[in-house]
């Protein structure tokens, strides 16, 4: 009997451990990363240590490839079955929580009060999205070529002027030694023309879109726009950048090789200059063109879907994922900026006199979100088509003038997105 008794007793157990695991609540979540095999790691044991970490959820990844990723939620949420947990880029959050794709995050604000700016997605003054990186763009330079032209090294606290860096593009075209003495990365298109392009912009003092007035007309195209205009098709007027016909792998290597005597580019591609020009190489900060100097904010994000019926599970995920150690270890994969202080310090490339920890004060103190509205998702592609027509020589004024017609027609026709 007594033999009998021990069988039924564990036999309760194990029922009851059964229960509990059938309990766990399933969290279905999409990511962009499809095809990224260290990138889909390391987000796999972020979701392995969190759901063996409690009983009540288990997340679920499906991936898919970043080019058809929007398309996808778009399609989802309008046949109603987005996921609980989705991937969103920094700068098209706006439209999704406009559209009603995404929740507000029940966070506490002190787990993320030490986030760079650009890693946490903000919506009518409530977050609906973290980031678990950031990036920024920095000017790369070679210390001895500098030097030999008599350049000085611009600092975050003394940057270069706007007309000081255009006599620097003068002076180094002038020595004859390079192809072109500055490389913007006209063979990227998308968006990489308002994440890099747009802060020079900025620091003019216009924007794509002045989300104050809810218009683009006078700031995309208004005296400070027009400013800009005239400087960025004289770039290309003076031969002093590739034009929009540069060939990709020029853009890969053009400044490793000494076509190029600058280049305009993110922290992803710094390693492979670092192990080429060693000491030599400077990751110098963006110009001041009179409104403060501005690189690029926001990447993917991690947020909630309005239809989730799970909110507390996902919302949970979220907390776990953005601990210091999981932030540093996808530092150290795939080489983007941890967003926090502390993940920084606990990273291989980015803690104190670490190979890159200069982009992390880039980032905290240079980073300018894309104007932060549901008009930018129309907004940025128009800017993209402008700065390709003016680079071939359309006239500046007229090429501004329409782009801003075009988005704020947008605008009017979604209501103005009220």
């Amino acid at each position: 009997m007594r033999e009998i008794g021990t069988l039924i007793a564990a036999a309760l157990a194990a029922g009851a451990m059964v229960g509990v695991a059938n309990a766990q609540t399933k969290l279905s979540m999409w990511y962009h990363g499809a095809g990224n095999q260290l990138e889909s790691e390391l987000l796999g044991n972020i979701i392995a240590d969190f759901n063996s970490s409690q009983s009540d959820w288990v997340v679920e990844l499906e991936s898919f490839p970043q080019a058809s990723y929007n398309e996808s939620i778009t399609a989802a949420a309008l046949a109603g079955n987005l996921p609980d947990i989705i991937d969103v880029d920094g700068p098209i959050l706006p439209n999704w929580a406009w559209a009603g794709y995404m929740s507000p995050l029940t966070i506490d604000d002190e787990k993320i009060s030490g986030f760079l700016p650009g890693a946490i997605g903000r919506w009518t003054g409530e977050v609906y999205a973290i980031g678990l990186w950031d990036a920024a763009c920095a000017i790369y330079a070679r210390r001895s070529v500098l030097e030999a032209n008599d350049i000085r090294v611009p600092t975050l606290d003394d940057p270069w002027t706007g007309e000081e860096f255009d006599a620097v593009l003068e002076k180094l075209a002038a020595t004859g030694q390079f192809e072109y003495a500055f490389d913007l990365g006209m063979a990227w298109t998308g968006e990489w023309y308002p994440y890099a392009f747009g802060p020079f912009l900025q620091s003019h003092g216009g924007d794509i879109i002045d989300v104050s007035a809810n218009m683009a007309d006078g700031a995309l195209n208004g005296e400070a726009g027009m400013a800009f205009g005239e400087w960025w098709q004289s770039l290309f007027a003076r031969s002093l950048v590739p034009g929009t016909d540069q060939d990709g792998a020029d853009r890969e290597t053009g400044f490793l090789d000494g076509k190029y005597a600058l280049q305009w580019n993110g922290n992803w591609a710094a390693v492979p200059a670092i192990e080429e020009f060693g000491d030599d190489m400077l990751f110098l900060p963006a110009p001041d063109f009179g409104d403060g100097p501005k690189i690029g904010a926001a990447s993917w994000q991690f947020g909630i879907s309005s239809s989730s019926e799970n909110k507390d599970g996902a919302s949970a995920f979220i907390e776990f994922a953005i601990q210091d150690k999981y932030l540093a270890a996808f530092s150290d994969g795939i080489g983007l900026i941890p967003p926090t202080a502390g993940s920084a310090a606990m990273s291989e490339k980015y803690s104190p006199g670490g190979p890159l920890e200069v982009f992390f004060e880039l980032s905290n103190r240079q980073a300018t979100l894309r104007a932060v509205t549901p008009a930018y998702i129309v907004g940025g592609k128009v800017f993209e088509k402008a700065m390709a027509d003016i680079a071939n020589g359309a006239d500046v004024a007229d090429t501004l003038d329409q782009a801003a017609d075009e988005i704020d027609a947008d605008i009017e026709n979604n209501g103005g997105y009220m």
